[in-house]
């Protein structure tokens, strides 16, 4: 019977994957950078970085994706974010506290994101494997917004399932553009709090919205004492005119 891997082993396999993982991405990227993308075989990355191709497969599918090792693991944190969140916190919050993540795996290392964003700006392929990965995040973030609403009950003026994927890919938009700012200035500045004003204003946007049900329109008449005093009731946000209405109906059937 196979015994149970024990935390400290667990840990020391966990590091020794990221180290592999960050070696091989530092061989591709400068190999990418001084020979060019087209020129650079897996093998030549593998040998760099002192491992087997066979290693360089199990850690990555293609050269391409090499330039990338930690979208996966974030993924997962960001997820754990999602999972975890507590009963009282508003989704859009939680949500913006997931790609917060997704921004600390970038400023953990600026040089090499910075080095990273230039390549993908002079490499199409390399981008569009970028542009894979962050439309991973904003997925994840889509479905759990939705999940906060009860989809079965679309009915005529209910946005939230609009609100939710434009939130979601407003979150994304506003992490994209915070980081794209912070590498184009070499990785300087403090970029989480120039996120953390970005996720302002996209609360002050949608976060009044979403999950909002219209309220169920009020019975005209609620009650008819001694054919003297009538009691009406109208909706808070009903106009001047729709208010006139509400009296006058509740007058006629008094």
């Amino acid at each position: 019977m196979p015994q149970p891997v024990k935390p400290a082993r667990a840990s020391s396999t966990t590091a020794q994957r990221h180290r592999v993982r960050q070696e091989l991405a530092a061989a591709a990227m400068h190999l990418f950078a001084t020979q060019g993308y087209e020129a650079t075989t897996v093998d030549e990355i593998a040998a760099a970085a002192g491992v087997a191709r066979r290693t360089f497969f199990r850690h990555f599918r293609s050269k391409e994706e090499a330039i990338f090792p930690d979208h996966d693991d974030t993924l997962v944190r960001v997820g754990q974010v999602l999972d975890s969140a507590e009963p009282h916190e508003h989704p859009l919050d939680t949500v913006c506290r997931g790609i917060t993540e997704v921004l600390r795996m970038y400023a953990e290392a600026p040089e090499v994101s910075v080095e990273r964003y230039r390549l993908t700006r002079e490499i199409p392929i390399l981008r569009e494997r970028e542009i894979a990965s962050v439309a991973r995040y904003e997925r994840l973030f889509t479905r759990y917004l939705l999940g906060h609403f009860d989809e079965g009950a679309h009915h005529d003026g209910d946005d939230d399932p609009l609100l939710a994927e434009v939130a979601a890919s407003a979150v994304v938009a506003a992490h994209n553009h915070v980081l794209r700012r912070w590498l184009r200035a070499g990785g300087k500045g403090d970029v989480e709090a120039q996120l953390d004003h970005a996720f302002e204003v996209i609360k002050q946007t949608f976060g009044t919205g979403i999950g909002r049900r219209p309220a169920p329109a009020p019975a005209p008449v609620l009650a008819s004492q001694q054919g003297e005093v009538i009691v009406a009731v109208a909706r808070t946000d009903a106009s001047p005119a729709e208010v006139m209405r509400t009296i006058e109906k509740a007058l006629k059937g008094a």
